[in-house]
């Protein structure tokens, strides 16, 4: 058997669960059901689940120990979009709700236009309108294999 090539579930370490989970909310992400109030949350997006858990208890149930947070994790999340209008809508969004712009944004060298938003704990989104990645009709990525 191989490891299937997706991405089920991502879960941010959070200082703040309800901070966060309003911020999320405020983004107009549902919460699920499937939430567990003080605990952790769901938000069911168009192709996997984005979890918010505590950071200590996050870094504990990996069993690794937890150091803070440092400032730059070496991981981004990215949301492509269809055009650089609605990058620039979605990161006027963002900001409404109190996400702090990382880098406006701008034309990329190659070829897209893309900009960075931190949430409330410093976790990286790009917001990006990539010419050469397709969107389906529900927005999920077309790319080819």
């Amino acid at each position: 058997m191989t490891l299937p090539a997706r991405i089920s579930i991502v879960t941010l370490g959070v200082s703040d669960l309800q901070r966060s989970i309003e911020f999320y909310q405020d983004l107009g992400w549902p919460l699920s059901s499937e939430s567990q109030p003080g605990t952790i949350a769901w938000f069911r997006t168009a192709d996997s689940v984005l979890g918010l858990f505590p950071s200590p208890e996050l870094a504990a149930d990996a069993g690794v120990p937890d150091d803070g947070e440092p400032t730059f994790r070496g991981v981004t999340l990215a949301v492509n979009l269809g055009t650089r209008e609605e990058v620039d809508a979605a990161m006027a969004a963002a900001l409404a709700v109190g996400a702090d712009l990382v880098k406006a944004p701008t034309l990329a060298e190659w070829g897209g236009y893309s900009g960075y938003f931190a949430d409330p704990d410093g976790h990286l989104w790009e917001l990006c309108h990539n010419p050469g990645f397709p969107l389906t009709a529900e927005g999920r990525l077309d790319l080819p294999v």
